[in-house]
């Protein structure tokens, strides 16, 4: 097979010249409308003047082979035979187009002519027999096909189907080829041979009912060797005697067995004109079986007999066919593959159950070549796909990775949708490990991965049990999404769901392969938190669970933390020391994985106590050396911390703060209401008058001085009695006219709104100003003035006690 694609690459390495051709050649050929033809590929025909193309059908995009004849050919021979070899090359392709059978080459665009050339569309063809055996006239150069050696059940076969398609000319159409020979055999793309170059057949002249006769023309030197018989494979008589019949055709099938099995690939006898001719004749006469001792022993007698100079003497096609030479393991391996489509079902799959015994007989090209394209049509029918897979598989075991994309795997690609029948999915999962091995990459992610996530989603427990067992394989391909989204949902959910034993421990075990390919966090979030939720304490359980658990503490890529260990994993696991279904063993596996994780969060937990407690003493000893510091200053009192910052109208009071406000305010207006005092008459004395409201105002102030925090601090005096005795009982408010910074009397600044007090009524009490007894000093302008209420003794005067002012008000 490395040969028959090594010589694929070599002619299609010659496309940019072809291509170059064919711009001067196809144009204007009525063929180009439905066919594009791309690499010149091989050449066959009489002289081998047909270019072979490599192409495809527009419409359809199907590969197909265009034969291009390209009229410039023609200018080495005159006028006169152009129009001869013109007439025979378009005369051979419309009897090959009016013929259909398997062992004939299938036309599938009837021949057309144009200006510069003859074309016709064929079944796809990789080249002609002549090519293969090293001729490559009118081929793309350099083309050499030396290595491409035909397998001896190539050769075998390629006989056969000759045989038969002659048969259907001789015996149903009643055609003689007259020029069966290497450059008149076309190899198709699946390594069949057909029958091609009809440009020198013949008909039967007589009615059906009566025996053939085929006029015969004879040979004439004087035409070109285009429009004649290759002399080398034509019988005797039809040179020397003018006669022909289907013994003459049979007989250039004998010389074409020669030549197949021959050393170089070479003619019975070298034949140049009719001289060497006459002379081969002759030696026929007396073949012996020693001229043939390159021929296998089983057709060496065949052989002799077709090459008899007496044409009645030699088998016809059909006893050909029949021969002992044929009856090969390979042969009628290959003869049932192409009878295949007149087969039923049945006894389709009976024969391909036993065909993986067989194809280890046949050469892997073969098998690629012709085997593969055989099996591939019955793949569209799901119920025969079960028998056909084991095959195709079994071919790609022996396929590089190449061979395996570019023949196997369009072929599969549908296959690996299909649910049903079930075994089609078992066969894949039991050639997985094939499939890694061969399918591309991407091709895995869009194919093969899918086939699996239905195998999980399907009834089957062996199916399942498929699946699981051949995932970890793809864990190298598997990306974070895939696992996430598709592949752990899914094995969840079997797992939880499956009352199968056996599918819930594998799911447990493809989980654990799959877990050092998983990210730490997806172990976390997605496995760990699964496992207490399986409904199953088999010990096959519990020793997976167990599994998973030691493998996820120990690799040091996940490293469940102590946290994750102490408050999820060992309260699920203590309580499973119990099970009574235990083994010893299972028992000592599971104890000593607890104690391990307990070891674990306890040395982990002690050192991190530790280096808590280092950092505290080093922070203790840290402040012991750090010097106090000293304020210079007492700090201020909380309410009076934003004092004297112009800050005043935005702090809001407190309730206290209020509360004690409108206390205040309730008492001024209490003040306000008493009765004005009558005016006292001056007494004449030689001291000057006592200044009575400054007295009492200092008494009343001294009164409220002693009591700042509140108690009783009305206007009473010594008995709680003011103005004549009458009893006057104050709720005891606080002292609006006492303040912090001073002891003199002032009202509450703070409180902007508070009512002016009238002194009137104490006015009239006051004495004259100064010392010179000047006018008197109202007391709402004391204040104003700067003035001190109660006069010191530079003012001049003794100052009234206490009793004198109660008495004068008694």
């Amino acid at each position: 097979m490395e040969v028959f694609n090594k010589l694929y690459s070599q002619v299609s390495s010659s496309v940019s010249s072809t291509v170059s051709q064919l711009s001067g050649v196809l144009p204007g050929n009525p063929v180009t409308r439905e066919f594009d033809a791309t690499t010149h590929i091989a050449s066959a025909g009489p002289g081998l003047v047909w270019k072979i193309y490599k192409g495809y059908k527009r419409s359809t995009k199907q590969e197909a082979s265009i034969f291009v004849f390209e009229k410039r050919q023609l200018e080495k021979w005159n006028k006169s035979d152009r129009e001869i070899i013109l007439e025979s090359l378009r005369r051979g392709v419309t009897q090959l187009t009016k013929i259909r059978h398997p062992q004939i080459l299938t036309v599938q665009h009837p021949l057309e002519e144009s200006r510069e050339s003859l074309a016709f569309a064929t079944e796809p063809v990789f080249a002609s027999l002549a090519n293969v055996l090293g001729k490559t006239t009118n081929m793309p150069q350099p083309a050499n096909m030396s290595d491409y050696k035909l397998f001896d059940v190539e050769i075998k076969y390629g006989l056969l189907q000759i045989s038969e398609g002659l048969a259907f000319l001789h015996n149903d159409v009643k055609l003689l080829h007259k020029n069966v020979c290497p450059e008149s055999v076309i190899i198709n793309n699946q390594g069949a041979w057909k029958i091609f170059g009809l440009d020198f057949c013949v008909h039967n002249t007589n009615p059906a009912n009566l025996p053939p006769v085929y006029p015969c023309e004879g040979f004439s030197p004087t035409l070109p060797d285009v429009c004649q018989s290759n002399l080398e494979f034509l019988a005797p008589e039809c040179v020397l005697n003018q006669t022909h019949s289907a013994g003459s055709d049979m007989f250039s099938v004998g010389m074409l067995a020669y030549v197949l099995n021959s050393p170089g690939n070479q003619s019975f006898t070298p034949i140049r004109d009719l001289q060497q001719f006459r002379a081969r004749a002759q030696q026929l006469k007396n073949l012996n079986l020693g001229k043939l001792q390159c021929i296998p022993e089983a057709l060496r007698e065949y052989v002799k007999l077709l090459l008899n100079f007496t044409p009645e003497l030699r088998p016809d096609a059909h006893q050909f066919t029949k021969i002992p030479y044929f009856d090969d393991v390979g042969i009628k391996t290959l003869t049932y593959l192409d009878s295949l489509l007149q087969w039923d079902n049945l006894q389709k799959s009976q024969f391909y159950k036993g065909l993986p015994e067989a194809l280890p007989k046949l050469p892997h090209r073969v098998k690629v070549q012709r085997v593969l394209s055989c099996l591939s049509r019955d793949l569209s029918q799901p119920a025969m796909v079960p028998f056909v897979l084991p095959s195709i598989l079994d071919i790609a075991q022996e396929c590089n990775k190449d061979e395996y994309c570019t023949h196997i795997l369009p072929h599969l690609k549908p296959v690996m949708k299909l649910m049903e029948p079930i075994q089609i999915l078992l066969i894949m999962l039991q050639k997985m490990e094939l499939l890694l091995k061969l399918t591309p990459a991407e091709d895995i992610q869009q194919h093969v991965l899918p086939m699996l996530y239905r195998g999980l989603d399907s009834d089957s427990p062996q199916i399942h049990e498929l699946c699981l067992s051949v995932l970890p394989t793809f864990a190298g391909l598997l990306d974070h999404s895939n696992v996430k989204n598709s592949l752990l949902p899914r094995i969840k959910r079997l797992c939880l769901s499956t009352s199968s034993l056996s599918v819930r421990v594998n799911c447990l075990l493809c989980v654990g392969r799959l877990l050092e390919h998983l990210d730490k966090w997806l172990v976390l979030d997605e496995v760990l938190p699964f496992l207490p939720q399986i409904p199953s304490r088999e010990p096959a359980v519990l020793m997976g669970i167990l599994g998973i658990y030691k493998l996820a503490m120990n690799h040091k890529k996940l490293g469940i933390s102590k946290e994750v260990i102490a408050t999820r994993i060992l309260p699920f696991l203590i309580p499973l020391c119990i099970e009574n279904g235990l083994t010893l063993s299972q028992f000592n596996a599971l104890v000593t994985l607890v104690k391990e994780m307990f070891q674990l969060v306890e040395t982990e937990h002690r050192t991190k106590l530790e280096q808590l407690n280092s950092v505290k003493d080093e922070q203790k000893v840290l402040a012991a050396t750090i010097p106090a510091y000293q304020p210079t200053k007492k700090p201020a009192e909380l309410d009076q911390a934003f004092t004297g910052l112009g800050l005043d109208s935005f702090v809001s009071m407190s309730l206290q703060e209020k509360q004690k406000v409108a206390q205040q305010q309730d008492t001024f207006k209490a003040f306000q209401n008493q009765p004005a005092l009558e005016p006292v008459k001056p007494v004449s004395v030689a001291t000057p008058p006592k200044d009575l409201s400054l007295t009492l105002i200092s008494d009343w102030s001294n009164a409220n001085v002693t009591s700042p925090g509140g108690g009783n601090n009305g206007f009473s005096g010594r008995g709680g009695n003011w103005m004549g005795g009458a009893q006057t009982n104050f709720a005891s408010p606080p002292n609006p006219w006492s303040s912090n910074q001073n002891s003199q009397f002032n009202l509450n600044r703070s409180n902007n709104n508070a009512p002016q007090t009238n002194w009137d009524s104490l006015d009239k009490l006051l004495p004259l100003g100064g010392a010179g007894g000047g006018a008197k000093v109202p007391m709402n302008q004391m204040m104003a003035q700067k003035q001190p209420l109660i006069p010191g003794p530079s003012v001049g005067g003794n100052v009234l006690s206490k009793d004198d002012i109660m008495d004068l008000l008694s």
